[in-house]
């Protein structure tokens, strides 16, 4: 029998929901900011990627939009299957993983096309589409089998392949939290012993540069922590405790982290630490991730500060996360085209970001409203079903024409 702590009961309860009955922001708008860092960091000429997440701390960008997917993934399907079912939940999520690799395919296609058509009148550094399938299309196949993953077009793969496990993962769930965490740590912990037990990947002996046996571990650890904090009116615990040490841990990882020569300042670092392996999910990346996830999930000041206008902002780039990714990767590919054949001046700089920033906010925003006219639709076809319902459902009552 199952015990009432480890089985995730809480989930039930509507924790979208904050205690005065509006929606909380925090989620969306983390994972928006996870997002633009993502795009920004993609552009290695961009002078702004020394502002983002991986220059203060271990980890990066990428943890968070990975724990965040496996936070959402218990909402968006965890709780559905209690509702329809395994079987129909799980054509659910089957159907987002086939919605993800057309959203992968799409972008292979397209970096593909730019960079041969690029290469006729510029030249194109061959790390741009990896030197195998840079001056030809015989292996092309390999990229769409998801055989070979080139750089920058890795991270839907690893999404499509912790999105897939899910079933498996919610049915650990159902049994018990606890045994989830220990399996899915324990698979992490066997990767970091030998980083050698990954997927194989064409373009690389040493496998996925994301480690899906690896990264599991982080996915998993954003479901559970969506349970947790769906007893608790979704917000995690908050434990005095563990915000310093929490806060303590994130402010050395920052004196580790910081490039002090990239900015000409003296070196400050308390200790000579080698930077964590970023494949396998190292553990002080992964402390990393969840302190400051932590922080961020038990924190009131931070629910107001998603209220605010940034905020909004912010989340509106998170709730439509997967066309503003493709969209900033395709994006990234063309100015790091730019930079590289026309240079990396100051007014190139302005022109790339600002151009980009503009295209991904117009973007999130055309799919906002496009959301909420649904959302609209649904509404009146729901009110207009249940104000047929009761002449229809008292017997002998026949409905007036």
């Amino acid at each position: 029998m199952t015990s009432s702590a480890s089985r995730p009961q809480g989930a039930a309860r509507p924790h979208a929901r904050s205690s005065w009955g509006r929606r909380d922001h925090r989620i969306d708008a983390l994972r928006g900011v996870a997002l633009l860092m993502m795009f920004v960091d993609h552009i290695p000429q961009n002078v702004l990627n020394r502002f983002t997440l991986r220059n203060v701390g271990f980890a990066d960008a990428a943890e968070i939009f990975v724990l965040l997917a496996g936070y959402a993934s218990w909402l968006a399907y965890g709780r559905n299957f209690a509702r329809v079912g395994l079987r129909a939940g799980l054509g659910r999520v089957m159907r987002r993983c086939a919605r993800l690799y057309v959203f992968q395919a799409i972008m292979v296609v397209v970096t593909t096309a730019t960079i041969r058509y690029w290469r006729g009148f510029w030249p194109v550094p061959v790390d741009f589409l990896e030197p195998e399938l840079a001056h030809g299309l015989s292996s092309f196949w390999r990229v769409m089998f998801l055989d070979a993953l080139p750089s920058n077009l890795n991270i839907l793969p690893l999404y499509i392949v912790l999105l897939g496990c899910f079933p498996l993962i919610y049915l650990l769930m159902r049994a018990s939290l606890l045994l989830t965490l220990a399996v899915s740590g324990g698979l992490w912990l066997l990767t970091n012993l030998d980083p050698a037990i990954n997927f194989p990947n064409w373009l690389d002996p040493d496998g996925w540069y994301f480690d899906p046996l690896a990264w599991q571990f982080l996915f998993t650890l954003g479901a559970c922590a969506s349970v947790l904090a769906a007893r608790h009116d979704g917000s995690l615990p908050r434990l005095g405790w563990l915000r310093v040490a929490c806060g303590a841990y994130l402010a050395v990882s920052a004196l580790e982290a910081f490039p002090w020569s990239q900015w000409g300042l003296p070196d400050l670092r308390p200790f000579v630490v080698v930077a964590p392996d970023k494949s396998v999910l190292a553990p002080l990346r992964l402390l990393d991730v969840m302190a400051i996830f932590y922080l961020v999930q038990s924190s009131h000041a931070t629910r107001h500060m998603a209220e605010g206008r940034i905020g909004r902002v912010m989340a509106l780039f998170g709730r439509h996360s997967l066309e503003v990714f493709a969209t900033g990767t395709v994006i990234d590919l063309y100015a790091r085209l730019v930079f590289t054949t026309f240079g990396a001046g100051w007014w190139l700089q302005i022109a790339v970001n600002v151009i980009g920033f503009t295209i991904l906010w117009a973007l999130a925003t055309v799919l906002d409203r496009q959301r909420i006219r649904q959302k609209e639709r649904m509404a009146g076809a729901s009110a207009a079903k249940d104000h047929d319902a009761p002449s229809s459902s008292v017997p002998g009552l026949k409905r007036a024409h």
